[in-house]
């Protein structure tokens, strides 16, 4: 049986996001993907898949190392000013589909910083859902920017710098 096949014929499981926000009360940047990867609901932290370019491309923005450790994620976020949710709290889902996200229930973004001035979506998924569930907050400039997954082979790294790049280095 072919691996797509194989894939399709799976059915989709309830997950809710099972970790917290990470934010602190000086962030200025919301970025919000759709919901965490298999890899990601593992590890309890955002953008765990080795493949995803998310931490390669902040870190290559900001002239640091990359950070690889929670600890060393959260604090590279701090330094930045930059805060991370998803927009969904819990869904059905077929691994780290985006494809597969049914039945969802919509992140509260109440915890919010009044600090946050954009919020980048990181993805076209997260876009739709952020659309489609949440409220544009007066004063907060929103953005979709092209997804930092591995399954976004349209975008090379180079591109994904050029596209996020203005929105995290001006701010």
């Amino acid at each position: 049986m072919s691996q797509r096949k194989e894939k399709s014929s799976q059915k989709p499981e309830r997950f809710s996001h099972g970790f917290p926000p990470a934010y602190e009360k000086d962030s200025t940047i919301l970025i919000l993907g759709s919901f965490p990867s298999v890899a990601s609901r593992s590890e309890g932290f955002y953008y765990a898949h080795k493949q995803n370019r998310f931490w390669t491309m902040l870190a290559l923005l900001y002239h640091e190392e990359k950070p690889e450790s929670v600890v060393e994620k959260q604090l590279f976020l701090a330094r930045h000013h930059l805060a991370l949710y998803d927009t969904i709290e819990s869904c059905e889902v077929i691994g780290s589909s985006d494809l597969s996200i049914s039945k969802v229930v919509p992140a509260d973004l109440s915890w919010c910083p009044a600090s946050i001035k954009t919020i980048l979506l990181n993805g076209k998924t997260a876009g739709k859902l952020f659309a489609k569930y949440q409220n544009s907050p007066a004063g907060i400039s929103v953005h979709t920017l092209p997804s930092t997954s591995p399954a976004n082979a349209a975008f090379s790294l180079k591109e994904l710098l050029h596209e996020w790049g203005p929105f995290l280095l001006d701010n």
